[in-house]
């Protein structure tokens, strides 16, 4: 595995020419003419990446799926996530360009406290944002915009622009992937539904003394999701998320088991995976607003 620690040692191990900004670059792909030495090997990068494909037989990045236009691909990665790198013969096949900024461009800024909001950066390959030829040009101007930027002279301003215009490239981002969740609505519907179905199994007493309490990784493991992927598609069509939905689940058992036994609520506790009794009381006080004592005592 080769470690990318810069963006100008992304350029070095690419074959490009030396960047213009030490923080931030865009790569296009006709432009890659790497080392011998990197072909069918894997990168961990240490900077954000976001990728633009339009032909499905480059393995730069992992692969697809399926497609819901044919018009191109944006797939995004966080630091630290490992991409698997094709072969000379299909790299040169690829179409498209890579935006990648390394964290110390952003840190401190409000865009940087705002990157929760942009869940994708931890979906996997297969839940690629597929754009229309609408969107794609939307794109293509911001980020046209961005090389612009940091191709110039830089100024006093030059920073709080680029990140400007890095926040509206993940604003719109994050507007069209609620577009595609829109558009895959009876994939989404069948996911829920198996979603609901694997929730169910997991969630019973004699499931959770053997195997713990049900964890968002293992369900979206499960059915073959990234789990923040998973929690925003949940999230989109039942208002929940992932993480809540069991949380919900977790209540509704022990509920039934305050008020249908006599067990000890301690060895409740124990039956649901909760390690303390306070644990389990504390999440009995967020999810219902009072203490196992008192909800058995109010339903008896």
């Amino acid at each position: 595995m080769i470690n990318i620690e810069s963006i100008s040692v992304l350029h070095d191990i690419l074959g490009c020419a030396k960047p213009r900004h030490p923080l931030i670059t865009l790569i296009d792909y006709h432009s890659i003419h790497p080392r011998e030495s990197s072909y069918n090997a894997s990168f961990k990068l240490n900077f954000f990446m976001i990728s633009f494909k339009t032909n499905a037989e480059c393995e730069l990045i992992y692969g697809r799926k399926y497609y819901d236009f044919h018009e191109g691909s944006l797939m995004f990665a966080a630091p630290g996530q490992v991409l698997a790198k094709g072969n000379q013969k299909n790299q040169e096949k690829s179409e498209g360009w890579m935006l990648c900024f390394h964290p110390d461009l952003i840190r401190g800024s409000t865009l940087w406290h705002k990157l929760p909001d942009y869940s994708f950066f931890e979906y996997e390959a297969n839940e690629a944002l597929h754009l229309s030829d609408q969107e794609k040009g939307i794109v293509d101007r911001i980020v046209s915009d961005i090389q612009v930027e940091y191709s110039g002279n830089l100024d006093m301003y030059s920073n709080d622009l680029l990140l400007s215009n890095l926040e509206v490239l993940l604003n719109y981002a994050k507007r069209f992937y609620g577009r595609q969740f829109i558009t895959r609505k009876a994939i989404v519907k069948d996911s829920v539904t198996q979603f609901e179905r694997l929730l169910q199994e997991q969630c019973t007493t004699e499931t959770i003394e053997k195997k713990g309490m049900p964890s968002v990784k293992g369900l979206a493991q499960a059915m073959g999701y990234s789990p923040n992927y998973l929690s925003d598609m949940l999230k989109k069509e039942t208002g929940k998320t992932a993480q809540e939905w069991i949380k919900w689940n977790m209540a509704e058992i022990a509920k039934r088991l305050l008020v249908t036994t006599n067990e000890p609520i301690y060895l409740i506790a124990e039956r649901l995976g909760f390690e303390q009794p306070s644990s389990f009381t504390k999440f009995m006080k967020m999810q219902l607003g009072v203490s196992p004592a008192d909800f058995r005592r109010l339903n008896l």
